[in-house]
């Protein structure tokens, strides 16, 4: 089977740390890299976090530490959702894995420039590593095959009334990333808060296997949604766009970023009727089919040892 080259970039995050470990044991998904950025927590906590994963499954998967704030803005994190650490609820062990000694910006670049194919990659945070990659090596965005984000809204947002939270954190970045010509997908708020778990599937997970006894602990400490309306798998919609689109509906727009003062900033506007635009820069996701989609979950999880 030919996998799927992918590097992930990343603030884990509880909902971020069900997507890496779902996607470290894909059979269709090669994970060549993992790269950090501030924005639910701290870049140091992030980080910190990303290695435990791969601690916890024992997998060789490098994690290179980047960006510490977005481009221009301060940063505002998302700790009131995720917690303190990030991943609480859950006691991993200290890691004996270390970072890489370059930053994320670099790692990229190296792991771009070295794969005999173009790579998918999976933002699921703020746009900013990536943003500086195509800034500082433009020549990279001919090794990417697309772009795949959980990202922006078609509909409000959940930071402000008009933005989602990983691209009101770095606005600028995200319209770089928009504007860079590169093959990309968003999978956006107004379909990712539909992809929920309820109390049937979390009582399910925490009995599958360790993982899932892992998941269900920090769900425990999840303020994404609750057990009566459903936690809501933000990130892992990203890794299922990839592997089985069909879970979604599509549709090609022109989308872009307010990166003014104001109430609007962050906002992703799709021009969805193309009336002020000729050319479409992304496909973005319009629903997910909810129950196909929690079967999915349950059958990745099952896979994730």
């Amino acid at each position: 089977m030919r996998r799927i080259p992918l590097i992930i970039d990343t603030d884990p995050g509880i909902d971020d740390a069900v997507a890496i470990s779902f996607a470290m044991f894909h059979p269709e998904i090669d994970l060549r890299l993992i790269t950090t950025v501030a924005g639910n927590v701290s870049v140091d906590k992030t980080t910190d976090n990303a290695l435990k994963l791969v601690e916890f499954f024992d997998v060789d998967i490098p994690v290179a530490r980047g960006c510490s704030e977005p481009l221009l803005k301060p940063l505002e994190d998302s700790s009131e959702i995720h917690g303190e650490s990030g991943m609480g609820g859950f006691h991993f062990e200290k890691p004996s894995r270390t970072v890489l000694p370059v930053h994320a910006v670099e790692a990229l670049r190296e792991e771009l420039v070295k794969s005999e194919e173009p790579v998918t990659l999976m933002p699921i945070a703020a746009l900013t590593n990536i943003a500086l990659l195509f800034k500082l090596y433009p020549e990279t965005k001919e090794k990417v095959k697309e772009i795949v984000l959980m990202g922006g809204s078609l509909s409000r947002g959940n930071t402000t009334t008009a933005a989602e939270f990983n691209i009101f954190t770095d606005p600028e970045a995200a319209a770089i990333i928009f504007e860079s010509g590169v093959k990309l997908t968003m999978i956006g708020l107004d379909v990712t808060s539909r992809a929920v778990l309820m109390q049937k599937e979390v009582k399910q997970i925490e009995t599958m296997n360790r993982a899932g006894e892992m998941f269900a602990a920090l769900f425990s400490h999840y303020r994404g949604g609750s057990m009566k309306t459903g936690l809501k798998m933000h990130d892992v919609c990203a890794l299922a766009a990839i592997v089985q689109p069909e879970l979604f509906d599509f549709a090609d727009t022109h989308v872009e970023i307010e990166t003014g003062k104001g109430p609007a900033n962050g906002a992703t506007v799709a021009d969805l009727k193309m009336k002020y635009h000729t050319e479409t820069n992304a496909t973005v996701a319009l629903d997910v089919h909810v129950e196909k989609f929690r079967e999915w979950f349950l059958e990745m999880l099952e896979q994730t040892k």
